[in-house]
């Protein structure tokens, strides 16, 4: 707060205080009054009056350098009407009035579409496994008239499945800590189930797998970290190029502080400029645009997001014409946290 500025404020005061004084010294003229009262009473007019306004600066200057030192300080900004005090000044309690005001109707409307967005993401998620029902009636009646079109239909049916299930677990990647259970789990048994989620269409493109070195643990989510390893898969498996023979080797190494789970491929690979974007919700690069030009560009974004609410770190490099390598880094401290 500028001393400058603030006497700018008080210069119709001041004005007012100089005419009223040139005033009362016009009337004393005719009277005879010593010298010391005509110069007594302009002395201690001003001197009270700068006195008051000196005091005021203070006051108001103390009042807005710990307001504006505590609001930088702050992360949550909003917060700041709980944290300052009550000024001892007309001015600031109508300020911190005004910013209570605020702050409450930001609340309720921050609160109102929270609660309209809870109601989305429940009619979301009722409606996924609603829909998870005529599937899987559909999937039954495939399964006994096996022919080449039910063949290609329950193919396509596995497709709508996965992207259900992407949908799903989008709607729920803001609150998975409400939604997660911690717990000692295998590595083997993690990478068997997804790739058993995977079978038909590994099969189908004449995947080679190959596992080794599994024969690990780590604290995790089983359910959520079989779906990153199923997006992933999924990614290996949409990139390859048409008439090549496609192999993921899946193995884990052990470190002091993690376990490292490796998930590559010898597929088309990404373009070095390219690797910094892939985690970025919509990007699908030129992979996406010219050999899947249905890729939507979420897969690795939740991957990325599902892994930092779980405490995973996820690493991807990648050679173009050579292929790609993801890694999940499971931290092996007695401590997580989760965000």
């Amino acid at each position: 707060m500028d001393f400058k500025n603030f006497m700018k404020d008080k210069i119709i005061i001041t004005i007012a205080i100089v005419f009223a004084i040139t005033t009362i010294e016009i009337f004393l003229i005719p009277y005879q009054f010593g010298n010391f009262i005509k110069f007594y009473i302009p002395i201690i007019i001003f001197s009270l009056y700068f006195i008051g306004i000196i005091i005021e600066y203070f006051i108001k200057k103390s009042f807005y350098k710990n307001l504006l030192n505590t609001l930088e300080e702050l992360e949550e900004k909003y917060l700041i009407t709980e944290i300052i005090r009550t000024p001892n000044f007309t001015e600031g309690k109508i300020l911190k009035d005004v910013l209570e005001q605020i702050d409450k109707s930001m609340i309720e409307n921050v609160n109102k579409y929270k609660y309209m967005q809870e109601d989305y993401k429940e009619y979301i998620e009722l409606w996924i496994h609603e829909i998870k029902t005529p599937i899987a009636a559909s999937k039954m009646i495939i399964e006994n008239n096996k022919n080449e079109a039910t063949t290609s239909i329950d193919e396509e049916l596995d497709k709508v499945e996965n992207y259900i299930e992407q949908a799903l677990y989008y709607a729920r990647s803001n609150t998975v800590e409400k939604d997660y259970y911690i717990k000692k789990v295998h590595l083997i048994d993690i990478v068997n189930e997804s790739i058993k989620k995977n079978k038909n269409i590994l099969i189908q493109e004449r995947i080679s797998i190959n596992l080794h070195d599994l024969d690990l643990s780590v604290n995790t989510d089983n359910k959520w970290i079989i779906f990153i390893m199923n997006q992933i898969i999924q990614n290996s498996v949409k990139y390859k190029e048409k008439n090549t023979n496609l192999e993921i080797e899946i193995f884990a190494t052990q470190r002091k502080e993690n376990v490292i789970l490796y998930i590559k491929d010898n597929g088309i690979g990404i373009k070095n400029e390219e690797i910094a974007k892939v985690f970025e919700k919509g990007f699908t690069g030129t992979n996406g645009r010219l050999l899947n030009k249905k890729s939507t560009g979420i897969g690795l974004f939740l991957c990325r997001k599902l892994c930092n609410k779980l405490g995973i770190a996820i690493e991807l490099d990648s050679t173009p014409n050579e292929g790609t390598e993801v890694r999940l880094l499971f931290p092996q401290n007695s401590y997580m946290k989760f965000v």
